[in-house]
C-alpha cells in the first residue's frame, strides 16, 4: 500500500520511510495531483501479475507482484506504450497487454511473461 502526499519539494521526489511497514510515502510538489490504478493481468508463463500506478505528472511510477516478487518501478524512456524499470526487470505496457523483462536474461533476450488485462 502507498500514501502519497503533497508537499512542496522544489520539484524533486524523495522517498521517505514510513512508520508502517506496508508503506511509503513521496513528498511532491506543492499543487500536484497523484492519481493511482490498479490493474490485474493475466500471463502466459507466471499466471497472474497485479500492477498499482501511480501517476504524480511529470513522474509516474508502478509496482508489480507476480510469482514472489514485489518491485518499485519508475517509468522511462519508451519508443511506444510505458515502459518501467526496477530492479532487474522491465515493465512494458502497450493498450492492454504488457511484458515483463529479465535484464539478468540479456538486454535482446525475450520477455519473461506476456501478459494481457482483466
Amino acid at each position: 500500500m502507498f500514501r502519497l502526499a503533497s508537499l512542496a519539494a522544489f520539484g524533486v521526489f524523495t522517498a521517505v520511510a514510513a512508520q508502517a511497514a506496508d508503506s511509503i510515502v513521496i513528498p511532491v510538489p506543492k499543487g500536484s495531483s497523484v492519481s493511482t490504478t490498479k490493474v490485474t493481468y493475466t500471463c502466459d508463463r507466471i499466471k497472474t501479475l497485479e500492477a498499482n500506478y501511480i501517476n504524480a505528472p511529470p513522474t509516474s511510477l508502478a509496482t508489480i507482484r507476480f510469482n514472489r516478487e514485489f518491485v518499485v518501478m519508475a517509468n522511462v524512456l519508451a519508443g511506444s506504450g510505458a515502459r518501467y524499470a526496477g530492479d532487474r526487470f522491465i515493465w512494458w505496457t502497450k493498450g492492454n497487454g504488457g511484458s515483463l523483462y529479465d535484464l539478468t536474461k540479456g538486454e535482446d533476450a525475450p520477455p519473461i511473461a506476456t501478459c494481457t488485462q482483466d
